[in-house]
């Protein structure tokens, strides 16, 4: 008998230099704190989440990246940028662009330096 493997949902543990600041930060964009700790935030929006942990080695927070894809990825560059996080976070973020692989997407960086990739598909 073969027993199935179906996978429920992966997380991924994203670093925070500055705990309560990136709590903050996350929630400013749009994502929704369901828990935390001292220690851990679990994020979701829809039917994404991940958690962020409260640990920070700068090696490996500045070489830390996530992809969220979106239905508009111009859209959600201009609810960003409305959020004003740049400024109060020290975010950084650049404009959206049509890429080579297929994808039109932009560049956020929290203010740990976490890179993020916010995109959605192009048309083929």
């Amino acid at each position: 008998m073969t027993q199935q493997l179906n996978v429920v949902e992966i997380k991924a543990f994203v670093p925070a230099k500055d705990f309560r600041q990136s709590i903050n930060f996350y929630k400013a964009i749009g994502f929704e704190l369901k828990w935390s700790d001292s220690d851990l935030a679990y994020f979701a929006l829809y039917n994404s989440s991940f958690l962020l942990q409260n640990f920070y080695h700068k090696a490996h927070a500045e070489n830390y990246m996530m992809h969220l894809l979106v239905q508009n990825a111009d859209n959600w560059w201009v609810k960003i940028k409305e959020s004003n996080v740049v400024e109060t976070y020290g975010a950084k973020l650049q404009a959206p662009q049509d890429r080579d692989w297929g994808m039109r997407d932009f560049v956020m960086i929290d203010p740990t330096g976490v890179l993020w990739r916010i995109g959605h598909n192009l048309e083929q």
